[in-house]
């Protein structure tokens, strides 16, 4: 049974760190680009990132941009988010997905192909 497995959410202080893994089973993530995603209570899924199959490109959400980092090991079968900076309104359930092809064109919540069960994450004093 293919499968996403995030984990590495929690509760966190403002201006703390989290590293959420995406780890994959069942298949290999080796030539499909994966996003992150997250849903706040009573606010839409927006999507936070993207990493293409080998790493090279990488997208990011306006508000996360040069305070989140994504990564991969192919290795490993898993993908990384490293949140730095945390802030209040990153609270939110952060759910990985596999992307339609090894890049991030196309990459969003209508074409994705598969989704994990997603880790929460609250920043909160």
């Amino acid at each position: 049974q293919p499968q996403l497995v995030e984990s590495g959410g929690g509760l966190v202080q403002p201006g703390g760190s989290l590293r959420l893994s995406c780890a994959a089973s069942g298949f290999t993530l080796d030539w499909r680009g994966i996003a992150w995603f997250r849903q706040a209570p009573g606010k839409e899924r927006e999507g936070v990132s993207c990493i293409s199959h080998n790493g090279e490109t990488t997208n990011y959400e306006a508000s996360v941009k040069g305070r989140f980092t994504t990564s991969r090991d192919n290795a490993k079968n898993t993908v990384f988010l490293q949140m730095n900076s945390l802030k209040p309104e990153d609270t939110a359930n952060y759910t990985c997905a596999v992307c339609p092809s090894g890049l991030c064109v196309l990459c969003t919540a209508a074409f994705v192909d598969s989704w994990g069960q997603g880790t929460q994450v609250t920043v909160s004093s």
